[in-house]
């Protein structure tokens, strides 16, 4: 058995069989192909992986500067490429069997506080006809926690303005309602009739909503490129990305009181333990402001 065909059998079948989205096939794809490039050097086909092979690969890429995070996640990866090939009869073993995860502390991640939203969106130059747009970007990312693979592919025929609700198709093709404030609505509705009804749209791309200045669906590099320019434009010293706004969202959701269940249904989170980590998130902004205004903090 040959690495490269069976890497490409192995992400067919996450295709068609599992019908991935394009990112979480590129990140299956690429954490096997690290494996196979451990097993050639040390001329080792996917069949002749041992656990033992396994433990030594971590180490491994331990050793390259990966972190402790990435590692479980490529470990997790070669877990789903290793459950293929007992499906399709390849091998009679299951290496990862024994493997335990990296231990990984939990991050809290990033987020932005209202104040720092509202200066991010307002730093926005509206006076450039891109500015209308990007506008519209921002205020429905803060507004509905999209990440930003479902900002891009989302459609006209999925953004229902009038009762201001979208309809999100998310990984593992997973459909949700998310409702959309009313700031959002307001400039979408700007966007559609003073920018996107001037671009001539390419064929194909009629029914999505976001678009470049060539009539094509706007990039998930573009979309990263107008946050780092606002960044730097409204003088916020953080690292802020797309999922920046997600992240600030559901902060913003857990400290004014939403239900945790109501905010795992909105991001769309397949396990309420990933939500919970705005709980913890509120309990450090909450003490932070403790020490920061107490008089015997």
């Amino acid at each position: 058995m040959k690495w490269e065909s069976t890497i490409k059998g192995f992400t067919n079948y996450l295709k068609l069989e599992r019908s991935l989205s394009l990112n979480s096939l590129e990140a299956y794809k690429d954490d096997s192909e690290k494996l196979s490039q451990y097993g050639t050097i040390h001329s080792k086909n996917p069949e002749d992986i041992t656990t033992e092979d396994l433990r030594a690969f971590l180490k491994w890429i331990n050793s390259l500067g990966i972190s402790a995070y990435s590692q479980a996640r490529i470990l997790s990866g070669i877990r789903a490429f290793y459950k293929y090939l007992l499906l399709e009869n390849l091998v009679q073993k299951d290496p990862t069997e024994l493997i335990e995860n990296p231990k990984i502390g939990r991050k809290l991640p990033v987020f932005l506080t209202v104040d720092e939203v509202n200066k991010l969106i307002d730093s926005i130059d509206l006076s450039k006809p891109e500015g209308i747009r990007n506008k519209a970007i921002l205020e429905t990312l803060y507004s509905s926690g999209l990440r930003v693979s479902e900002l891009t592919g989302l459609k006209l025929s999925q953004t229902f303005l009038d009762i201001g609700l979208l309809k999100i198709t998310g990984k593992g093709n997973k459909e949700r309602l998310v409702p959309l404030g009313g700031s959002a609505v307001k400039h979408i509705r700007i966007y559609l009739d003073h920018w996107r009804n001037k671009v001539k749209i390419k064929s194909g791309f009629d029914d999505v909503l976001f678009l470049n200045n060539r009539g094509a669906a706007i990039s998930r590099v573009m979309i990263f490129y107008i946050i780092k320019n606002q960044i730097k434009s409204s003088g916020i010293k953080k690292a802020v990305s797309p999922h920046t706004l997600r992240h600030s969202f559901a902060t913003h959701l857990i400290e004014g009181g939403a239900d945790l269940r109501a905010v795992q249904a909105m991001l769309g989170h397949e396990s309420i333990t990933t939500t919970e980590i705005y709980t913890h998130l509120d309990r450090e902004y909450l003490k932070s402001n403790i020490l920061q205004f107490h008089p015997r903090a």
